[in-house]
């Protein structure tokens, strides 16, 4: 299908803005934001603040919807492939009827995968059965290219969830800018923390960029355990 519209898969993190952003740029007729709220852990989504995606779907100009599944219970499973198969089921099902209700169905879908098989497999293959494209502009690119892109576009990046050694209670909240970067290729030297956190290292929220009018502005509780820890969302606003 080439003539449908398109759907972004976004959570309101950097890697699914950026997908979104690119994809815009591209020209692709992007007319729904695609939003999953997992309840307790996820193998498939990103879980932090995903509520302030109605904030970021409201300064981009593109109609959200927003999937609310079960718990699914991912923090011990017995079989990893069919959690990730589990957890796919309600957004297929979400996307097969936007597919009846968009003007021309769905044609492609964005995806800020980076370097995991294990989600990108899923989301071609849930793509072929809608028989739409996938568009991944952050696939198996360079991570400090991939950032370092991010910012000059004009991204404003927050870090709302931290669980790596090497990553304190002094990251809850931080800008990701030029110095974080620098910061997170030294603890990839030391300890191989990924730089765009792709081994869930880091969650982030993308407060601002290009393609939003408006910025997002947060009031926040840092809650640290010793070891990990997450910003608490206590009020958030369009500025």
């Amino acid at each position: 299908m080439t003539d449908g519209a398109w759907v972004s898969l976004f959570s309101g993190g950097k890697d699914s803005s950026w997908a979104l952003y690119r994809a815009l740029e591209r020209g692709h007729p992007v007319e729904r934001l695609v939003t999953v709220h997992p309840e307790g852990d996820s193998y498939m989504y990103h879980v932090p603040a995903t509520r302030l995606a109605r904030l970021a779907a409201e300064s981009i100009g593109i109609q959200l919807v927003e999937i609310e599944p079960d718990d699914f219970e991912a923090d011990d499973v017995p079989d990893s492939g069919e959690q990730g198969d589990a957890e796919l089921e309600p957004l297929e099902a979400a996307l097969h009827e936007l597919d009846t209700e968009l003007d021309g169905g769905i044609s492609g879908v964005t995806a800020g995968a980076v370097e995991s098989e294990y989600q990108t497999t899923r989301i071609e293959s849930m793509a072929d059965r809608l028989e739409a494209n996938v568009f991944a502009p952050l696939w198996q690119e360079n991570p400090r290219d991939l950032a370092d892109a991010m910012l000059d576009a004009g991204f404003e990046i927050q870090i709302i969830r931290v669980a790596a050694y090497g990553l304190d209670e002094s990251w809850l909240g931080r800008t990701l800018d030029a110095d974080a970067l620098d910061e997170l290729e030294a603890l990839n030297d030391e300890y191989s923390v990924h730089i765009l956190g792709e081994g869930g290292e880091f969650e982030t929220l993308v407060t601002d960029g290009p393609h939003m009018d408006r910025r997002i502005e947060i009031e926040y509780e840092a809650e640290w355990d010793g070891s990990r820890g997450t910003v608490q969302i206590e009020d958030a606003w369009l500025a």
